[in-house]
């Protein structure tokens, strides 16, 4: 596996990482723990250093899970986890990035991964009523106190990275990018190159659609986010399916599979860019990280890229009231 910088402070990691949030949350059927973990464990077999959690997702078990699983391997491989929401009886109540919500968060990350540090620590989500040069003077507190190493920011507009970075270099963006997801190329992603900070693509196979292997037919079970998200209607599906015959065409041609030409894609965009596909399968693990052998041609990702870019996606990609509240 190739390694990738994200920042300008020093974090390595593998080219691309994995998002570990299905294994536990928003994607149901989950797998049972012991196959979860002997999933995170080929990961790092294959080459995998960078894994992706968070607070929020369970809430709770999915960073026990990881920490769990990646703690023969500790000082081997590097764990991003998230703060910013209002946790309550074991549910997620609200957005929260008051300065004492944020150590208190990390205080419970740092247990249930069983680290003394977190490699990088994310405000997974702008809190409003927090300014952003507080939050990240605190996480510059927790650097100085050594129980953060790196910081990040998720879903953060230009201006609000320009603030944060002023006072605290942001190392990563995270945030959802992918053939089918491109919003963020006006402003946001030149802000991030300009600035010298990585980015993080999350749900880079369009939350498993841009693989081909989920038609108008597919119904998802109770648990499964999908089923209420507008760009996984019927209708949607079937009107983006578009897209998916522009992927074919070029896996085809690069005798690859629809995931892989995906992930090239976003590979191939930066060298700073480390998408983090989430799996529960170890076949298509091991398939997503053939990716990174994936070259496109000047002219092959310039034919790709309007190809896609021409067609019209049908659907947002969350609802009203999961772009407001939710951290997925």
């Amino acid at each position: 596996m190739k390694k990738r910088k994200l920042g300008n402070e020093g974090l390595e990691v593998s080219a691309i990482g994995l998002g570990c949030m299905g294994m536990s949350f928003s994607y149901a059927p989950f797998p049972a723990k012991k196959d979860a973990i002997n999933l995170i464990h080929k990961a790092v077999e294959s080459g995998v250093t960078f894994f992706d959690t968070a607070e929020v997702y369970g809430p709770f078990s999915n960073e026990e899970l990881v920490g769990q699983a990646l703690m023969p391997f500790k000082n081997k491989v590097f764990i991003a986890t998230k703060f910013g929401f209002e946790i309550y009886d074991g549910k997620m109540i609200g957005i929260n990035s008051r300065p004492e919500n944020i150590r208190k968060a990390v205080e419970g990350s740092l247990k249930r991964l069983g680290v003394d540090c977190i490699d990088l620590l994310y405000q997974h989500r702008v809190d409003p009523n927090v300014p952003i040069e507080e939050v990240a003077g605190t996480v510059k507190d927790l650097i100085s106190e050594g129980k953060a190493k790196y910081f990040g920011l998720s879903e953060a507009g230009a201006n609000t990275i320009r603030m944060a970075h002023a006072e605290q270099p942001v190392s990563a963006l995270q945030s959802e990018y992918s053939l089918w997801t491109r919003q963020h190329e006006k402003e946001i992603i030149p802000t991030i190159n300009e600035l010298g900070i990585g980015f993080v693509p999350f749900s880079p196979l369009g939350k498993g659609f841009l693989t081909g292997a989920m038609d108008e037919k597919r119904t998802f079970e109770l648990g499964d986010i999908r089923g209420v998200i507008p760009r996984f209607t019927e209708e949607a599906r079937k009107a983006n399916k578009a897209l998916i015959n522009v992927i074919e065409y070029f896996a085809k041609l690069k005798e690859s599979s629809n995931a892989q030409i995906a992930l090239a894609w976003v590979l191939a965009q930066k060298d700073s860019y480390v998408p983090i596909p989430g799996t529960t399968k170890i076949h298509r693990l091991l398939e997503n990280n053939g990716a990174v052998d994936i070259q496109f041609s000047a002219m092959e990702l310039d034919e790709l890229d309007h190809a896609a870019s021409e067609i019209k996606i049908i659907g947002n990609r969350y609802t009203a009231a999961q772009e407001r509240a939710t951290g997925l």
